[in-house]
């Protein structure tokens, strides 16, 4: 007997409350099945009872649903078991100096800042340029002749005038070109002490300064930069 034959013999009222039912939830699991399963042994019609081949698939439908639901929910104890581990493990980078992919620097009172970036192919000339945190222009560079790879400005924290810059945060971007004039792609990098772990909707990030860098953006790890103990 087809499984909807059994919404054919309900009562008006049965047919509501099942009606109720599926509009509170869509999916079906294994206990709402195999009851479904008993009460349409139980209202079949005597003269013409349900074929035994369809009765077998059915309850090999309910045992894959018992598999799969078992199946699913060890799966969320394992996605659950790993979070905890990767949680307890990011408390290990506080202290840490990392290198992450992002193009803001961090400016402390009378210091300097490393601008890195990694260029795809050779560049004949690049321009590096600076702006504040409200995005204000404060310098710029022209280099020439880069080769591909790995590239390190230093920056004084003056501003184009030569006068010293307040410490914060600063965004700098570079622009290249190869010798036929097609641009040439660049890739800044970022440095900065770990000093705490933020969890947010199930990533866990690195705060660095007042900014969070996800644990899969890490390229590099360091001791502190000043030796100095955790």
């Amino acid at each position: 007997m087809d499984l909807n034959a059994l919404s054919r013999i309900h009562s008006p009222a049965a047919a509501a409350g099942s009606t109720a039912k599926a509009a509170a939830g869509n999916e079906m699991g294994k206990d709402a099945f195999l009851r479904l399963l008993v009460s349409q042994l139980q209202h079949q019609d005597p003269l013409n009872p349900a074929d035994s081949t369809e009765f077998t698939a059915q309850l090999a439908q309910f045992s894959s649903l018992e598999q799969l639901a078992n199946i699913s929910g060890a799966l969320a104890e394992l996605k659950l078991y790993q979070a905890s581990i990767n949680n307890a493990q990011s408390v290990a980078f506080i202290g840490k100096e990392i290198e992450f992919q992002g193009n803001q620097v961090e400016l402390a009172t009378g210091g300097s800042v490393e601008l890195e970036f990694e260029l795809k192919g050779a560049a004949r000339k690049a321009a590096i340029s600076i702006y504040d945190a409200s995005g204000r222009f404060v310098r710029d560079w022209q280099l020439e002749g880069l080769p591909a790879g790995r590239q390190s400005v230093a920056w004084d924290g003056r501003d184009r005038n030569g006068s010293p810059l307040p410490a914060g945060i600063y965004r700098f971007e570079v622009q290249a070109q190869a010798a036929n004039g097609d641009a040439v792609s660049a890739t800044p990098y970022a440095k900065g002490r770990v000093g705490g772990v933020v969890f947010r909707d199930g990533i866990t990030y690195l705060m660095v300064g007042e900014r969070p860098v996800a644990v899969g953006e890490v390229r590099r790890i360091a001791p502190p930069a000043d030796g100095s103990a955790i």
